[in-house]
């Protein structure tokens, strides 16, 4: 732009010159020159001169300074502004490649109640603005600043983000001293994930933690605080925004609490467990007959014989001369008396004990 003024100023010098060499001779150059550099100029936002009211070079329709990119949240306000030299006709502002919003002179041209418009003087230049309001997810893409007849614009980016929820599942937390334990924070619906970090308000003895997102749902992650707790205070998530200085938290209590003793009555049960499973094993259960008995020590048999007949007595084993009747002999205090008796068959012996 500035070489075309440049080029444009040389041509009414050359052709000046020319003109006043005929009608003045040799000084008729310098006076042309001299008028044409007397003419006032305009400063760009450059500090280029332009010669005032020559249209050719951008005079009253030249955007000195374009918007900028601008991230905000979802629901809020975005604004954009653009500065334009004086003696302009008609700025348009467009969004994602459609008009939005038009300004005048005398007032703006609003199609959509959600694109008004603000404007200010600054330094002889004119500001014009565009607010969008309640910004939805769709808004995002670019924004652009035109003059009417003018192939020169100004372009920005809007981003928009969307802050979701944050939870500790569970709420507040009771855990063992000196025991590790896991916190759970999960934040979902967030475009783009934020940064999770946490912070710890209770003395521990170590913590870490990490944080991913969820592999089924791209607006959702998980962060897992790992700490070993010393004593009793609270945990905080904090979810930040990326680009933005805005965040959410949660914080829950912790409770730490000393390992439990075990009670007199546990301790009862225990040992009666453990007597009785002993007293199982070596328990004898008397009262039963024991068909399969087989003692290896002396023993007394008494045939009973059949009605009607005498009764005679076997001759015992052992050393000792035999003798009738049945043994006398006391049991010791270690041993309990056996007696077998032969019934029906002396094939079959019946063993039992006595009480």
């Amino acid at each position: 732009m500035e070489g075309s003024c440049r080029g444009v100023l040389a041509a009414l010098v050359v052709l000046a010159g020319l003109a006043g060499s005929q009608s003045l001779g040799g000084n008729g150059l310098q006076v042309s020159q001299a008028r044409v550099s007397d003419q006032s100029c305009r400063r760009r936002g450059d500090g280029a001169c332009q010669p005032r009211g020559s249209s050719a070079c951008g005079s009253g329709n030249e955007i000195l300074e374009g918007p900028r990119n601008v991230t905000v949240v979802k629901g809020s306000e975005a604004r954009f502004n653009c500065t334009i030299s004086q003696g302009w006709k008609l700025i348009m502002w467009a969004l994602k490649g459609t008009v939005v919003l038009s300004v005048t002179p005398t007032e703006p041209i609003i199609t959509n109640d959600r694109f008004t418009s603000a404007s200010y003087e600054e330094g002889g230049n004119f500001i014009s603005e565009m607010i969008i309001h309640d910004v939805q997810l769709s808004d995002a893409g670019q924004v652009k600043c035109s003059l009417q007849n003018s192939d020169r614009d100004g372009s920005a980016f809007l981003s928009v983000q969307v802050m979701g929820a944050l939870l500790i599942p569970g709420g507040s937390l009771v855990v063992l001293a000196e025991e590790p334990c896991n916190v759970t924070c999960r934040a979902w619906g967030w475009t783009p994930l934020p940064d999770i970090s946490w912070e710890i308000g209770a003395p521990v003895s170590h913590s870490s933690y990490d944080s991913a997102p969820e592999p089924d749902d791209l607006q959702s992650a998980v962060s897992v605080l790992a700490l070993t707790p010393l004593g009793s205070g609270s945990v905080t998530c904090v979810a930040d925004m990326k680009g933005l200085p805005l965040q959410e938290s949660v914080t829950v209590n912790l409770t730490v609490v000393q390992p439990p003793l075990e009670s007199s009555y546990q301790s009862q049960i225990r040992k009666s467990a453990s007597v009785k499973t002993n007293t199982e094993t070596f328990q004898t259960k008397s009262g039963k007959e024991n068909y399969g008995y087989s003692s290896d020590e002396p023993r007394t048999t008494t045939s009973l014989p059949p009605k009607g007949s005498e009764s005679s007595v076997p001759e015992q084993r052992g050393s000792r001369p035999p003798h009738q009747g049945l043994d006398h002999r006391q049991p010791g205090p270690a041993s309990r008396p056996q007696v077998s008796f032969n019934v029906a068959s002396p094939k079959k012996v019946r063993n039992a004990t006595l009480v």
